[in-house]
């Protein structure tokens, strides 16, 4: 077909006027930040601190545990090997059960689900301290673990209460408040342990003499108490239920009635009202199979498996004696210290991690933050060199403590990130919570085998004199090496977010 030269074609035109260099396709539009609902984040952070505090309160004095119920019998030695057991009980019992509840949770709804989580977290906080076997101690760990998959659902919630212009800022705050429960959650088992010798005035019945660690647990339930009333009043569901999809889909039709009646193109509808109708749960096997889903799902395990080996281990080397490679802190000192790395992390985690992030990009973060397990590691037997060296814990070691904690803030921006990662490979919505429960249980597999495997290796490294006593480390780098590489097969680019 001739085109007229008088009346030029406007396609022609648009054509001649690309250059090499224009782009074919329209650019997007630099989109501002979504303000958060923060009162609705603010419930699910309040409830999800229950886990850490319970979680972190017992590490004090779990070893000191151990050894007066004569678990060990008589070998100190050995204290590791149960208190590493007793700490991962949770997070095995969790991982039998968390995609259920993660599943279910996609069903039913996320709050009966968390509100279940509370309800048996709260149950078992008093029963561990009333415990005085090993027996028990392990029962109403796993009765914890079994009833608790409330972290899987609640980043399930945030992931739905954001977009990808606030995710990083959203999910920022979940390592906050596992900074606050670390800084709570020891600080009050260290310092509520044993009451009868630090307040003997207040107590001083024999029920405290027989029973000297009921105290930090009860007050553990006590704020999980909290948690579970103030979900149970204020939150609000964030999944979608039929009646709201039934909304939905009526007010789809209406708008498309609408735009039809107006010479509206369909395009011009909202991603929701689009995408709605056809929002299906993905099957679990499509999940598993999918590269772009398996690969953060891998960085998060093996993220969780050597932070909580790593995490477990620095309770034991600091409350080991000094003439067999620890620093022989007591149950007050480890809690403070401990407490002192929260308060500062967990600052810097608000205040810092989003703009971090969004200017140097969540993968670059990750894997910087997953390479300080080198020099983190490396610390461990530095310290017990230059203790034994100076024969007591001085000015050096305290300065090497002090490189610990800031290497450990920075090391602590890879779970906000590898948080972004997960949720962002969610096919839709609608799989988002079968998504973290498969994400869930992966990292309380892991952590369910690390506290044991780091504490059984660092007893045995002292016990056998393995390498000199640093096997545990040489094993500890295999692990940090494995997860840099995972790091790097993470995509650079993370996909938009309605």
């Amino acid at each position: 077909m001739s085109s007229n030269p008088q009346n030029p074609d406007p396609q022609a035109l648009n054509l001649a006027t690309i250059g090499e260099e224009t782009p074919l396709l329209p650019q997007p539009t630099k989109k501002g930040k979504t303000p958060l609902p923060k009162a609705q984040l603010s419930i699910l952070l309040l409830a999800s601190l229950s886990e850490p505090i319970s979680s972190q309160c017992i590490y004090p004095f779990i070893n000191q545990l151990v050894s007066e119920l004569d678990i060990t019998g008589g070998d100190e030695k050995k204290v590791g090997y149960y208190a590493g057991l007793i700490e991962s009980l949770f997070f095995t019992a969790q991982a039998l059960t968390v995609l259920r509840w993660s599943r279910l949770s996609d069903v039913i709804g996320r709050k009966p689900v968390i509100l279940i989580g509370l309800f048996g977290l709260c149950i078992s906080n008093v029963a561990f301290g009333l415990s005085r076997t090993f027996w028990t101690l392990i029962i109403s760990r796993s009765v914890a673990g079994l009833l608790n998959g409330n972290i899987g659902v609640m980043k399930s919630m945030i992931g739905e209460l954001a977009d990808s212009t606030n995710m990083a800022q959203a999910f920022a705050t979940l390592p906050l408040m596992w900074c606050v429960g670390v800084t709570v959650g020891p600080f009050t088992g260290g310092i509520l342990a044993r009451p009868h010798d630090r307040f003997p005035g207040v107590f001083s019945g024999t029920f405290w003499i027989q029973y000297p660690y009921f105290l930090p647990c009860f007050a553990a339930a006590c704020f999980t108490a909290i948690g579970f009333l103030t979900v149970a009043l204020f939150a609000k569901e964030t999944l979608p239920s039929r009646k709201d999809s039934k909304r939905i889909g009526f007010e789809s039709t209406l708008n498309s009635q609408t735009a039809a009646d107006n010479d509206v193109i369909p395009s011009e509808l909202s991603a929701a009202e689009q995408q709605a109708p056809t929002d299906e749960i993905i099957s679990f096997r499509v999940l598993i199979t999918s590269p772009s889903v398996m690969i953060p799902i891998a960085n998060y395990g093996f993220l969780a498996l050597l932070e909580l080996a790593y995490l477990a281990l620095q309770p034991l080397f600091y409350s080991t004696p000094t003439d067999i490679g620890g620093l022989g802190f007591s149950p007050s000192m480890i809690g403070t210290w401990m407490a002192l790395y929260g308060i500062i992390d967990g600052v810097f985690q608000v205040l810092f991690l989003a703009k971090i992030v969004d200017r140097w990009g969540a993968k670059r973060i990750f894997t910087t933050a997953v390479v300080c397990f080198f020099p983190l590691i490396t610390l461990f037997p530095v310290m017990s060199w230059v203790i034994r060296l100076q024969g007591g814990v001085g000015p050096a070691i305290w300065a090497l403590l002090v490189l610990q904690l800031i290497l450990l803030v920075i090391m602590d921006m890879s779970y906000a990130t590898i948080f972004i990662f997960v949720t962002s490979a969610a096919p839709n919505k609608r799989s988002l919570g079968a998504l973290n429960g498969l994400g869930q249980t992966t990292a309380s597999i892991a952590r369910a085998i690390a506290p044991a495997m780091s504490t059984s290796l660092f007893a045995l490294t002292m016990e056998k004199n393995l390498l000199g006593g640093y096997a545990v480390y040489l094993i500890l780098y295999v692990m940090s090496g494995i997860l840099v590489w995972l790091a790097t097969r993470l995509p650079d680019q993370l996909p938009e977010r309605d």
